[in-house]
């Protein structure tokens, strides 16, 4: 925390809440349930300290749950969004952590995965072992016949049995509570982190530092990406997002350095990651997640023919002991269960540790930290409350029918027909924006802004307008253009002699009746027959593009900003991001993927 104060935060939330809602920082989906103590024991033996840390851990994660499981064995009576009772149950959903806090909640040793009964030894099998569960764990502890007291003695015939020593799960008397169910797989740590930890390393050393760190540097600047200047190679403390970055790029930086093997490896793991971390995942999908990582299996061992996995003092390493690669194998049993994965990413715990922890902290006197910061939260929960429903008063927000169209109450009779449909054709007075008064920075919607400029209801927008949209994707341009040229002078300037001819062109097009993308292809008159109807042209460098969600249409995607830049003496042939653009009309993204489509500079 500070001043040199350390506890363990222990966050909360509801299962039930949307993973679009719940995945929101500004939502405050989590909220701080306790602090656990971080206690310095002073035992001989680190070991022996470990074992005491804990099940001090567990001791107190029963007392401070101790609510929730009774209300998981008969029920207690909560209120709902519109303050009605309801009779509830709390089982355990799932508990975010990260390896080691695995290993530690579901009891077992070292080298031994917390989700199955494998040991080490076995991480690198191409196949799920049998699950830990809880049964199985008690049963383990019921045979150890010393007394837990005698903590030493007890830790011994417990190693034996690939225990750590914990005789009082936390979850022993919670119904339903399953740490081969509750222990969930976690993207933050167990994909991103693994593939920093092993398969960019496995990159570096075989591809070697300097080469790797080359090929970094060389690629493209992409907005919203870091650009690698100096290479991956010494990079120190990355963030998630920096690997996140890393891994859109690593699959084509090694293609053509490596032997076809050692690609196909790495590339079944990236396939394994993103297929994963679908919000939406059917059977078709867990097929292709079981195939990619059986893959990997299949072409593991061109990894270590090339020497990509070196120890300490660059020693070869002819094993697969990873215990994260082991906790792949139960990603998809795990989607029925607990459903997408993405949901249960520590992203959102480690952002709360801050904004629940560290930040009411620092606001107090360093004295007496833990009433402190519950003041503090308890008056920012009561100024958020405050906001909210000012807020939406001021929207004239019915939040009784959003509940309804929601299907919180899809029993519940709408309100009258006709009265809705009259509300339905109101105007509000800022639709391009996305209704969530939470965030700070609302999301524009570009498609409903073009909606309304085509309709007319936007009386003061400059004409030709600058939005507009089709059935996937959503233009923006600023009011004011970034330059006015001539013709013949933006022909010069950007290197397009036939700029001209392909403006008369297109415009012929047009005249003749043809709609949408219409490609210039084919030789062309010379500019100076060319006659076109205007003098100028309005230019702009950037232009904001929106799309809709992949596996939710009615839902619009944050827009990206594609940029530009004319030629100049460092760049001769100017700078430009790349887009896709479908060209065919019997094609219709997404359904169509990538055919149809061709890869156009904006310019």
């Amino acid at each position: 925390m500070t001043g040199n104060r350390m506890a363990h935060p222990l966050l909360i939330s509801l299962a039930n809440i949307r993973m679009d809602v719940r995945t929101k920082y500004s939502n405050n989906a989590f909220i701080l349930c306790a602090l656990l103590p971080v206690a310095q024991f002073i035992h001989k033996k680190s070991r022996m300290r470990g074992l005491l840390n804990d099940r001090l851990l567990h001791y107190s994660l029963d007392v401070v749950l101790e609510p929730l499981k009774i209300a998981a064995r008969i029920g207690i009576m909560m209120s709902d969004p519109l303050g009605s009772r309801r009779f509830c149950f709390t089982p355990l959903a799932a508990y975010i952590a990260d390896t080691q806090e695995a290993v530690i909640l579901a009891c077992v040793g070292g080298k031994t995965s917390p989700l199955t009964m494998a040991t080490y030894k076995q991480f690198g099998d191409s196949f799920q072992h049998e699950p830990r569960t809880a049964s199985t764990t008690l049963a383990q502890i019921q045979t150890i016949g010393t007394n837990p007291d005698d903590i030493e003695l007890y830790f011994k015939e417990a190693k034996t049995l690939r225990l750590n020593g914990v005789h009082l799960p936390f979850w022993r008397d919670w119904l339903m509570a399953d740490p081969a169910r509750f222990l969930t797989p976690e993207p933050l740590h167990h994909w991103h982190r693994q593939f920093w930890d092993h398969d960019a390393q496995w990159c570096i050393h075989a591809l070697g530092a300097q080469e790797i760190d080359f090929r970094f540097s060389v690629l493209p600047c992409t907005v919203g990406f870091r650009h690698f200047n100096e290479g991956i190679s010494k990079l120190k403390q990355v963030t998630g997002k920096e690997q996140r970055d890393v891994e859109r790029y690593v699959v084509g930086v090694i293609a053509g350095a490596v032997p076809k093997d050692f690609v196909i490896a790495i590339r079944a793991l990236m396939d394994f990651r993103y297929l994963s971390q679908a919000p939406v995942i059917d059977d078709n999908v867990r097929s292709m997640v079981r195939a990619s990582l059986l893959e990997f299996h299949e072409h593991k061992d061109a990894i270590l023919d090339a020497g990509g996995r070196l120890g300490k003092g660059n020693r070869p390493i002819e094993n697969w002991y990873i215990p994260k690669l082991e906790m792949m194998q139960s990603v998809d049993p795990s989607i029925p269960n607990v459903g997408s994965v993405l949901q249960w990413s520590a992203d959102l715990t480690e952002h709360a540790h801050i904004t629940e922890v560290k930040h009411p902290s620092r606001s107090s006197n360093n004295q007496k930290y833990d009433p402190q910061i519950c003041r503090y939260l308890d008056r920012r929960e009561k100024c958020r409350r405050f906001d909210l429903a000012t807020s939406t008063r001021q929207e004239e927000i019915d939040v009784q029918r959003m509940l309804v169209d929601s299907e919180i109450y899809p029993n519940q009779e709408d309100e009258d027909d006709v009265q809705g449909e009259a509300e339905d054709t109101k105007e509000n007075h800022s639709p391009e924006y996305t209704a969530d008064i939470h965030s700070a920075r609302p999301v524009a919607n570009y498609f409903s802004r073009a909606e309304r400029l085509a309709r007319g209801l936007i009386k003061t927008a400059p004409y030709p307008y600058r939005t507009f949209s089709n059935s996937s994707t959503a233009f923006h341009l600023s009011r004011d253009p970034s330059c006015k040229m001539l013709v013949d002078e933006a022909a010069r300037v950007f290197h397009i002699p036939d700029l001209r001819p392909a403006l008369a062109d297109y415009l012929s097009q047009i005249e003749s009746g043809r709609t949408g993308f219409q490609a210039i292809r084919g030789r062309r008159t010379a500019p100076q027959a060319c006659h076109l109807p205007f003098d100028s042209l309005h230019i702009w460098y950037n232009v904001r593009m929106q799309g809709k969600l992949f596996h939710d249409r009615q839902n619009v995607a944050p827009p990206q900003t594609l940029h530009s830049s004319p030629p100049s003496t460092g760049f001769p042939l100017g700078r430009f991001d790349t887009a896709f653009v479908n060209d065919d009309p019997s094609f219709h993204w997404p359904d169509s993927g990538f055919s149809g489509v061709y890869p156009a500079q904006i310019l």
